[in-house]
């Protein structure tokens, strides 16, 4: 009899130790945040005549850059999101810091836009006509034979 209590409470134990690593998380929504955290102090930082380098020091490595005639524009993305457990996301809210230099390296601006300042840009689905036959990689290999 005490072996058959033994299996049971150590059958026991396993089933709960199971059950607690499914349920870890009460909730099918995580949020996360993708791309840099912009925190407030950093922004304040940030001031017209600051050098690229200072800049790089508070913020980092830009996500992105963009250079047009002499000046130059640093980007950083922040972007936070629902992830369902099934892997929807959903957009909540979207930062992007952009800040302007000139052509001696110095900041001349910055600008905070958020997700309601972008614009939805429709997509060209027409494909340009070809004269030659679509051809799948397997069809081209049985040809060359």
């Amino acid at each position: 009899m005490p072996l058959r209590l033994a299996k049971a409470s150590v059958a026991a134990a396993v089933l709960a130790i199971a059950l607690a690593g499914c349920t870890s998380s009460t909730s099918l929504v995580s949020k996360r945040t993708q791309g840099y955290e912009i925190p407030a102090s950093a922004l304040q930082q940030i001031r017209p005549g600051q050098s690229q380098q200072l800049v790089q020091m508070v913020l980092g490595s830009p996500q992105s850059t963009n250079t047009f005639g002499d000046q130059t524009a640093w980007y950083y993305v922040e972007t936070k999101v629902n992830q369902t457990a099934f892997g929807l996301t959903m957009i909540q809210e979207r930062t992007v810091l952009a800040v302007y230099f000139d052509k001696n390296k110095k900041v001349t601006e910055r600008a905070v836009y958020s997700l309601e300042d972008g614009r939805p840009i429709n997509v060209e689905t027409r494909r340009t006509p070809s004269f030659g036959q679509d051809k799948t990689f397997i069809e081209s290999i049985l040809e060359s034979f």
